[in-house]
């Protein structure tokens, strides 16, 4: 194990070494709103997270998508925005990443040979994005790409699985990813119960929430969907609960309300489409 984290910081310091590119630099300015919001110490870092992440994952292209380096950098850089308050592994239960160019309905899931069951397989539905517990994410690129370029609208795939694999580090998708200490769980687990049953209730009534009613499906969507919010509406999640939004501030170690209505890309040549 020892050996094993020393090759892989040693690999790291070199992919460190190489100077990032200045059209990948391009593609997260155009493509990630977020980054501008970012002081230059964070765009630093973050570009530093992507050239490590790009380098260490296994990314495929299906439903007939060539891979490109605008969808590898696009994806990475919102993937490793969660990741720049946390101590990390750069997502240590991610292997590989499958992009589809648009929304796909997965195959459905056959019953094993020794396996019985009483009630008929749940058909497959179109999705944008799944995460899987020991296997990899998948993301819809035409879907990453919007959620990247307008985070007003509040729903971005890519934080939403990533989110559930920062969940999923301590071996169960129950919408607790792995805390610090005691009191933090005990904050965690007071506030985000009242506010996924909140949520729960809202949705069982019809009732519009601040947050989307998928959240309400189980506690591993309420953390996905809260996290959706946090980075791309904090205004509104302060407004509507600030309880729920300084939980995930104490996690993630970001505040994004702070961000808000920033750019620091003045001078650097930003581009627009």
């Amino acid at each position: 194990m020892l050996l094993f984290s020393w090759l892989a910081n040693r690999r790291r310091k070199k992919l460190l070494q190489a100077p990032f590119p200045p059209a990948w630099k391009d593609i997260i300015q155009r493509n990630v709103a977020h980054y501008c919001m970012l002081d230059e110490s964070e765009r630093s870092h973050l570009r530093a997270l992507v050239q490590v992440f790009i380098a260490e994952k296994d990314w495929e292209g299906c439903g007939g998508l060539e891979l490109t380096d605008e969808i590898r950098v696009t994806i990475s850089a919102q993937a490793c925005l969660l990741l720049l308050g946390l101590p990390h592994n750069y997502y240590q239960n991610v292997e590989t990443i499958i992009i589809y160019p648009s929304t796909v309905v997965p195959p459905q899931r056959k019953i094993g040979f020794f396996e019985t069951t009483l009630a008929p397989v749940e058909a497959s539905h179109p999705i944008i994005g799944q995460a899987f517990q020991q296997g990899p994410v998948i993301i819809i690129w035409d879907a990453a790409l919007h959620g990247g370029r307008h985070p007003e609208l509040g729903h971005n795939v890519v934080y939403h699985e990533f989110a559930h694999k920062l969940d999923m580090l301590d071996g169960v998708a129950d919408g607790t990813p792995p805390l610090r200490d005691r009191a933090e769980y005990r904050d965690w687990v007071q506030i985000c119960s009242r506010e996924y049953l909140r949520l729960k209730h809202d949705a069982e009534h019809g009732k519009k929430s601040f947050l989307n009613a998928y959240g309400a499906t189980n506690e591993a969507e309420f953390f996905a969907v809260a996290t959706e919010q946090f980075f791309d509406q904090p205004s509104l999640m302060i407004k509507n609960s600030p309880d729920l939004y300084s939980v995930l501030k104490e996690y993630y170690r970001q505040d994004p309300a702070l961000r808000a209505g920033k750019s620091f890309c003045a001078g650097e040549n930003k581009k627009t489409s």
